[in-house]
C-alpha cells in the first residue's frame, strides 16, 4: 500500500541529509531504498549526500547516483572531519522545510522515514528515533549505549533511550543558528527541548550491518560525556559564566578561610607550630585559586558580552510574533 502524506507535508519540500564515510558498497542500495520510499511519498524532495572524506571508491559511488537523478546532491569535503560535520554541513545546504538524517550503512530503514513525518505532522517539532531491538553487539555496542544515554539523560533532564540513532526528523526553524561541534549531532533533541520545541521518540527498525565494519570505538563514549558537559555549561551559564567560576572561586575561598581557622587552632590550642603543618601553605593555594577563578569569570563575562555586541545576537529566541509589523 503505498505510504499516505501527511496533510501539512505535501506541499512542502523534504530534505534528507545522509552522512558517508567508507560507505562504498552500501550506497547503491541506500539510494534505491531511499528513491524507492521518497518518489512513492510525492512530496518534493532532496537527498544531500555528504562525503566525509571517504579513502574508498564512496566518491565515484555518490557521482554515479547524482548523474542519475537530479534530487541527488553531493558535498564532498577535503578530509575527514566526523559525523557532526558532515550533518551540520548537509543541515547548512538543505532548502526543505522538513529535514531528515539517516545513516548511509543501511542499518536505519527507509521506511521509517514517512512514520517520521506522521509524527511531525501531530505538532511535534523534533522526532528521534529509537532502535529498540538493535541488530549490534551485545556488549561493546549496546550495554555501553544503554549506559551512555542513561547518563545522557540525567544530565540533560530531556528523556530519551536513544540519543545515537541517527534517524531523527526536525522542522527547519529549530535548526536555525544551531551550530554544532565535536559528537555533539546526538544533542540535538536537547538542544531543541531546552529551547521549548516538541520533541517526540519513536520506535525504528533496525538492521544488522551488511557491508564494512563499525566506525565508532568505546573512546566515542568519552568524547560524548565531554561534549555534553560542554552543552549543558553552555545551555545553563552561556551569557553568566561568572556564576560558574565565581561560585567555584567563592568555594575555594571559604575553604581556605576554615583551612587558616583550623590553623589557627592547632596554633592556640595545640602549641602546634605554623610550620610543622602544609596546611597554611594549602590555605594560600586554595585563596589564590579562589580570587583566580572569580577573574576568569570577570574575564568570561567581557568575552560574552563582546561576542553577543559584536555579532548582534540577542541572549533570547522568539518563536513566533503576532500582530507585529514587519522591520523594513
Amino acid at each position: 500500500m503505498q505510504n499516505q502524506i501527511p496533510a501539512t507535508l505535501g506541499a512542502i519540500s523534504l530534505s534528507l541529509v545522509v552522512p558517508i564515510y567508507d560507505e562504498e558498497e552500501s550506497i547503491p542500495v541506500l539510494f534505491e531504498s531511499l528513491l524507492k520510499v521518497l518518489d512513492k511519498m510525492g512530496c518534493r524532495f532532496e537527498i544531500i549526500a555528504v562525503n566525509d572524506g571517504s579513502r574508498d571508491g564512496s566518491a565515484a559511488q555518490l557521482k554515479k547516483a547524482a548523474a542519475g537523478r537530479s534530487e541527488i546532491k553531493v558535498i564532498e569535503f577535503r578530509q575527514n572531519a566526523g559525523q557532526t560535520a558532515a550533518l551540520m554541513a548537509g543541515i547548512d545546504y538543505a532548502s526543505g522545510e522538513v529535514i531528515v538524517t539517516i545513516d548511509a550503512d543501511l542499518q536505519n530503514d527507509p521506511e521509517d522515514i514517512p512514520r517520521l513525518l506522521e509524527k511531525l505532522d501531530e505538532g511535534f517539532d523534533v522526532v528521534s528515533g529509537w532502535r529498540k531491538d538493535r541488530q549490534d553487539a551485545a556488549i561493546r555496542r549496546n550495554l555501553v549505549s544503554r549506559v551512555a544515554n542513561r547518563m545522557i539523560s540525567w544530565i540533560s533532564g530531556v528523556r530519551l533511550r536513544d540519543y545515537g540513532c541517527t534517524l531523527k526528523a526536525y522542522r527547519r526553524d529549530v535548526l536555525t543558528g544551531m551550530r554544532l561541534y565535536g559528537e555533539m549531532h546526538r544533542f540535538v533533541p536537547i538542544y531543541a527541548s531546552w529551547m521549548g520545541a516538541k520533541v517526540v521518540e519513536l520506535p525504528v527498525r533496525h538492521h544488522a550491518r551488511r557491508f564494512g565494519r563499525s566506525k565508532y570505538g568505546l573512546n566515542r563514549v568519552v568524547k560524548v560525556i565531554l561534549d555534553l558537559l560542554v552543552v549543558k555549561f553552555f545551555s545553563k551559564y552561556l551569557v553568566k559564566p561568572i556564576y560558574v567560576f565565581g561560585g567555584f572561586g567563592l568555594w575555594l575561598m571559604l575553604a581556605s578561610i576554615l583551612v587558616f581557622c583550623y590553623v589557627l587552632y592547632l596554633k592556640i590550642f595545640e602549641n602546634t607550630s605554623m610550620i610543622q603543618t602544609p596546611l597554611p601553605v594549602l590555605s594560600a593555594i586554595l585563596l589564590l585559586l579562589g580570587v583566580s577563578s572569580i577573574l576568569m569569570g570577570l574575564l568570561a563575562e567581557i568575552t560574552v558580552r563582546t561576542y553577543f555586541e559584536s555579532q548582534g545576537r540577542r541572549v533570547y529566541s522568539v518563536r513566533s510574533l503576532t500582530n507585529f509589523e514587519k522591520a523594513d
